[in-house]
């Protein structure tokens, strides 16, 4: 994919357009938007932007970070503390994703989501209410390692990080997550899945790929 320099407003702006023109693939009410990428590519900044200019275009929108849904700790250190398999396919709760936050927004669904379910912080649940999003309005999630679980986006965006960038960007302490960002390269080809493509190696001068870039 050829990648052009962008800036994040001009990014922002061409999403959000985006969204407002073309809504949900299968008929639904309720578009949904992944912003796809490591912790140190911070997919949640991109989303809050994306939120807030649809909510000036007119848009309700519910941003939820998949770090809202994380397994119970048992589960996820069930291997130990650092461990880049479980990581990979055992920390984030994708059933309760499929049954919390997608299957409100099915055809006919309620519209009613829960933002997040378990606090890792504390090990228990949140207890969060439902959020009802009206028809017309916008889900977008943000997290790690979000394409290949045919989790149903209208519009998936990769956050991209060359190798060399994912290692200075990520702190000391969770550079054992490494390997599963590797696998996840190998296996689903995150660049070659999503329909935009914004590298970050250079967080304040990125390039973007897809849409009419």
């Amino acid at each position: 994919m050829q990648l052009e320099a962008i800036t994040w407003d001009r990014l922002t702006d061409a999403l959000a357009d985006r969204v407002m023109e073309t809504g949900a693939a299968d008929g639904g009410a309720w578009p949904r938007v992944a912003f796809d990428g490591a912790p140190a590519a911070r997919p949640g900044e991109p989303a809050e932007a994306l939120a807030e200019a649809l909510r000036l275009r007119g848009r309700s929108v519910l941003v939820v970070g998949t770090g809202g849904f994380l397994r119970p700790a048992s589960l996820r250190y069930e291997y130990g503390r650092e461990d880049p398999d479980t990581y990979y396919g055992g920390w984030f709760d994708t059933g309760a994703l499929w049954r919390e936050v997608f299957g409100p927004l099915d055809p006919g669904g309620t519209g009613r989501v829960l933002p997040d379910l378990w606090d890792p912080a504390t090990d228990r649940a949140t207890r969060s209410d439902r959020h009802e999003l009206p028809p017309g309005g916008v889900l977008v999630v943000h997290g790690p390692l979000l394409l290949g679980h045919w989790f149903p986006f209208d519009l998936t965006v990769h956050l991209h990080l060359s190798p060399g960038a994912l290692t200075r960007r990520t702190p000391p302490a969770d550079r054992w997550t490494l390997p599963a960002f590797a696998r996840y390269e190998e296996e689903v080809d995150p660049s070659a899945t999503a329909d935009v493509v914004v590298r970050t190696d250079h967080p304040d001068h990125p390039a973007w790929g897809g849409l009419s870039a």
